[in-house]
């Protein structure tokens, strides 16, 4: 998709003219590969503000078939050292002021490129590609949505073949879900998923163990799946039984929640209100401090990335921004609950990307 990543690179280019700098180096991979596609292991970009005529991506010779396949657009040049490669580059060139990735760069590495870039004016530009990729083009999200729509497939096929069960532990359990989304589509998983059985389910982060799942327990899966280097992220619970009461009452509050949540997730919102609109069930039911984390977070190349949906998060949501809506609440040595979706803030109300039931689950 060169046409993609060359709009890409030509909107970065605008924010470089703003920032009154002559090129950009970018190091950071997930950066790099949302600018050019390219997906090995080692490689930088140096993003003139005058446009892909004079930008240079740089890797090294273990990648050069791979990035001609995947950035046949640019010129490139070959270079174990590619970050210095090309600020010597731009030394050669004369450019007059270069901006870099500061929150991506050692102290070591930005006294090597000082060096490297000799008379240039070094310009600090922290976040330039990430306010970029804060809200998502159609081509990430058709990506997002099949993310989801693999680790949707996954969870069906494991509670479909009797994978939640007493006598399982944790650990089977999700390593049973992790295979599944390989075989639904997924490229690998997001994060460590997370399977947390009875008074575990009370643990937000919970990692699997060898814990048995037993009747009456409540067991919480937070996973993910990816695709084209976008990641999902859901929350479900099930229950081994038939609920008690405590648990219906959990789950009911939590459902309210999460919905009220989610219809905040519109064009304008501000962020902390959207995390509001869901603490405030919560809380006026009398479990306030037993939801104790952010509302949401952005997903895309990074599972975890702007915005920040909490209470202390800045700003306003955009058409086209992928975000969680996750409110828990957690009884601590007794069980919790957490529903989580993603979803793709639109101008006519919110895309939800994962489908599966957010009815309470008995097997």
């Amino acid at each position: 998709m060169p046409e993609i990543h060359a709009r890409r690179r030509a909107a970065l280019a605008a924010l470089l003219h703003e920032n009154g700098v002559d090129a950009l180096l970018v190091t950071d991979l997930l950066n790099i590969r949302y600018l050019t596609g390219f997906t090995g292991s080692n490689a930088a970009l140096l993003l003139h503000a005058g446009g892909d005529a004079k930008t240079l991506f740089c890797t090294d010779g273990r990648y050069t078939t791979q990035s001609e396949a995947e950035v046949p657009d640019l010129e490139r040049l070959l270079d174990r050292a590619s970050a210095r490669a090309l600020a010597a580059h731009a030394a050669e060139q004369g450019y007059g002021r270069a901006g870099f990735e500061s929150q991506h760069v050692s102290v070591e590495e930005h006294e090597n490129l000082k060096v490297r870039f000799d008379r240039v004016e070094l310009v600090r530009t922290p976040g330039l590609v990430e306010q970029l990729r804060v809200v998502k083009d159609e081509v990430e999200i058709a990506a997002l949505r099949a993310a989801c729509a693999a680790a949707d497939r996954a969870l069906a096929a494991l509670i479909e073949a009797g994978g939640v069960r007493p006598g399982r532990t944790e650990l089977e359990v999700a390593r049973d879900l992790e295979t599944r989304m390989l075989e639904h589509g997924s490229a690998g998983i997001s994060f460590a998923s997370i399977v947390a059985a009875g008074p575990n389910s009370a643990i937000p982060h919970h990692r699997p163990t060898g814990a048995e799942l037993s009747r009456g327990d409540f067991v919480k899966f937070d996973f993910g799946a990816t695709v084209d280097g976008y990641h999902s992220d859901m929350t479900r619970m099930v229950v081994l039984g038939e609920p008690a009461d405590w648990q219906r009452e959990i789950y009911d509050l939590v459902h309210r929640a999460q919905a009220a949540g989610a219809e905040a997730v519109r064009p304008g919102a501000v962020v902390s209100e959207v995390d509001a609109a869901a603490r405030s069930v919560i809380a006026d039911a009398g479990y306030g401090e037993q939801f104790a984390h952010g509302l949401g977070h952005g997903v895309g190349l990074e599972v975890h990335e702007a915005p920040s949906l909490a209470a202390a998060g800045v700003g306003t949501l955009s058409a086209g921004m992928a975000v969680t809506v996750e409110p828990g609440v957690y009884l601590a040595g007794r069980g919790g609950v957490r529903i989580e979706d993603t979803l793709v803030v639109r101008d006519s109300g919110p895309e939800l990307l994962t489908l599966s039931t957010k009815d309470l689950v008995a097997v």
